[in-house]
């Protein structure tokens, strides 16, 4: 076999591997789903591979690394924002479930719903509300009545 000629293989051949690839890395590591997005941490390893493989010769310009850290900084500032914004939501749905102590409220589980009023609830990023004995997310509160008559339909 000549070592310094390309193997060039027909597209079944690409497809076979391709499968047999994918089901390789599969027994490896069987929860492992693949990512779609690139993260803070990836933009890192690119920038940090560029400069570590750029020719000394012709060294990247300014303008192109100032503008891959503006790139970066921009991502800094969406990764925090979004992290502040997931904050943000989950005070608000712990004020939201705080607001209805005291109240009726409906709640869908599965095909059933379930009235009853709330007696407690629970802080912290998934806020639950305490009605009829048991505990329910939030986020399955369909709709808070603001006094019994209503609920009932009286």
């Amino acid at each position: 076999m000549d070592v310094s000629k390309p193997v060039l293989l027909s597209s079944e051949e690409r497809v076979q591997l391709d499968k047999f690839v994918r089901d390789y890395n599969i027994q490896l590591n069987p929860t492992r789903q693949p990512q779609q997005n690139l993260g803070r941490d990836d933009f890192l390893k690119i920038l940090i591979t560029q400069l570590s493989y750029q020719d000394p010769s012709s060294p990247m310009e300014d303008k192109q690394f100032i503008a891959q850290m503006a790139q970066f900084s921009t991502l800094e500032q969406m990764t925090a924002m979004a992290s502040d914004f997931s904050k943000l939501t989950s005070m608000l749905m712990g004020n939201e479930a705080s607001a209805a102590l005291g109240k009726s409220v409906e709640i869908a589980e599965g095909e059933k719903t379930i009235q009853g009023l709330v007696q407690a609830v629970t802080r912290g990023g998934a806020p639950q509300v305490l009605v009829n004995g048991d505990f329910y997310d939030w986020e399955q509160v369909v709709k808070v009545y603001a006094n019994e008559k209503e609920s009932t339909g009286l």
